[in-house]
């Protein structure tokens, strides 16, 4: 139960009643090696920042005028003051440096940096950038969803423990997962973490994952077909759905998580990757990879209800709304 309880309040919880709504997007675009910021409210690109070494994963900070962006070319992690929307800092990162998240250790927050190459996580201070840990999960470390990271090239998803820095255990999934999402409870429910959810490249499948005893006795895996190269996953909590970009199908996957079951195809764009959820205004985004835009989908109607021209080559790998 203790380890189930460590997962509540991080940075893939809903967003808390009353709580301010995310105002922005910032979406990495390796092409050009920038950031577009993007006003939510009016849809439109207000600022543009350099970032040079084709950034890719991104984590913002919802409690700290921050957004850590990786640049895997670069080796590095980039540091973005919202306040300036210019990069104020570089930290070592290793050799392939990709998904990125933050989280609370007890006393502070850190960045978990997957390292692609070294099969590794990196803990970084998110004040200092000053390195604090490492540990060994399994090949081609890629996407974050609270304290899981998907092993792309192992079929598997690593759980790790933020206070001790220490891998707790693997979960078999489908074929090359890559990016994944955390999936909470509905009324009640609402900071009860339900299990998490991952697209499965190498498949066309996504593997939904309810824990049992813990994470690794009597754990419920359910598969779910999905359209071509799922890349990414977002959880409306509200409307308990899963959002799925598939990137070869050129759609977004809607699953039922009530049902388990696939819903919906959306028509979306060229190559769809990176996708969030905003509670605020119970939308999803889609960073549209070949089409340098990102577009706005209802979560309820699930229509798309607008899009704004970005930087060339736009991933959005992680949590890219504020």
């Amino acid at each position: 139960m203790a380890l189930w309880l460590v997962f509540a309040g991080l940075s893939g919880a809903p967003l808390a009643a009353g709580a301010e709504a995310p105002r922005f997007a910032y979406v990495t675009n390796q092409g050009s090696e920038t950031v577009s910021v993007v006003d939510l409210e009016t849809l439109k690109v207000v600022a543009t920042i350099p970032v040079p070494g084709k950034p890719a994963g991104v984590a913002v900070s919802l409690v700290q005028d921050r957004v850590y962006v990786t640049c895997p070319d670069a080796h590095d992690v980039a540091v973005i003051d919202t306040k300036t929307n210019t990069v104020v800092a570089r930290w070592p990162a290793g050799k392939g440096p990709l998904g990125i998240a933050i989280g609370w250790s007890g006393t502070k927050y850190e960045l978990y940096v997957a390292d692609w190459y070294d099969k590794i996580i990196r803990f970084l201070d998110a004040d200092s950038g000053a390195a604090l840990a490492e540990i060994e999960v399994g090949q081609s470390p890629s996407g974050f969803a609270e304290l899981a990271v998907a092993d792309r090239d192992s079929n598997t998803i690593s759980i790790f423990d933020s206070n001790g820095h220490t891998r707790l255990g693997q979960v078999g999934v489908g074929e090359r997962p890559f990016g994944m999402a955390a999936w909470y409870g509905q009324g009640k429910d609402s900071l009860s973490l339900r299990g998490f959810i991952t697209a499965n490249v190498g498949s066309d499948d996504v593997t939904i994952i309810e824990p049992g005893l813990g994470w690794f006795e009597k754990t419920k895996v359910t598969t779910i077909k999905v359209g071509r190269r799922p890349y990414a996953v977002a959880v409306s909590v509200p409307h308990q759905r899963a959002f799925v970009t598939d990137q070869y199908g050129g759609t977004v996957s809607v699953i039922d998580l009530t049902s388990l079951t696939k819903t919906d195809t959306i028509e979306a764009c060229d190559h769809p990757e990176g996708i969030n959820y905003d509670a605020g205004r119970k939308a999803v985004y889609v960073a549209c990879w070949f089409d340098n835009k990102l577009i706005r989908i209802d979560a309820e109607t699930l229509k798309i209800t607008g899009e704004v021209a970005v930087g060339d080559g736009p991933r959005a790998f992680g949590n890219f709304i504020k």
